[in-house]
């Protein structure tokens, strides 16, 4: 291929994440009130097949064509019947690139009181909501938890192709888990990763 074509391709291009096979999206509601904001968290229907009775944020999968913020407001009132004239779009949190290949983008928002007014979960998706003051997360620091990631190569992983021993040393990695008690509940994983992250933006002087 001649460089120039490949200089086209590039410029034409938006770069992404490598290898990644999906892009996820949440919006990360806040409610004024009185005296300050709360955060608004939904708790998952037991009866999903995936991660059932967690706490997360609204959100999902990224249809083709769809912008972060549009997955974020469509997703939002598939699950809360919160429509995107009421949410106020503040931005994009730092996005997470997740070791099962899939690209998640947080986007803060504001659901205004006519928002909160209609919020109705779908029985099918949302157990709950619940709210935490936005104050408690800023004064409250998470407890937090590591664990190793340990590469396993399958056996017929061809290490003589590659020309390493069999107990070459792969390079380890670490998860770390930041958890948000509350009230019984236990905001953690990549809901807890993403509220740790907005109240990091808090906390920015300036």
């Amino acid at each position: 291929m001649e460089p120039d074509k490949l200089e086209r391709l590039l410029r034409d291009r938006t770069p992404g994440l490598m290898d990644s096979r999906r892009a996820y999206a949440v919006l990360v509601p806040l409610v004024e009130r009185e005296g300050g904001c709360d955060v608004l968290y939904e708790v998952r229907a037991r009866t999903l097949r995936r991660q059932p009775g967690e706490v997360c944020f609204p959100g999902g999968l990224m249809e083709a064509g769809e912008t972060p913020e549009e997955c974020a407001l469509r997703e939002t009132r598939e699950e809360l019947a919160i429509p995107a004239e009421c949410v106020k779009l503040l931005g994009r949190l730092d996005f997470i690139a997740h070791r099962a290949n899939f690209i998640m983008w947080p986007v803060l928002g504001v659901v205004d009181r006519r928002g909160m007014s209609l919020l109705r979960p779908s029985p099918a998706e949302v157990e709950e909501v619940f709210r935490v003051p936005l104050g408690h997360l800023l004064e409250t620091p998470p407890i937090e938890y590591e664990y190793d990631l340990i590469p396993t190569p399958a056996e017929n992983f061809p290490y003589e192709l590659i020309g390493i021993p069999r107990d070459y040393q792969w390079q380890r990695g670490k998860e770390n888990v930041p958890v948000y008690p509350w009230q019984g509940r236990a905001i953690w994983g990549l809901t807890g990763r993403i509220t740790r992250n907005l109240i990091q933006i808090c906390k920015t002087p300036g």
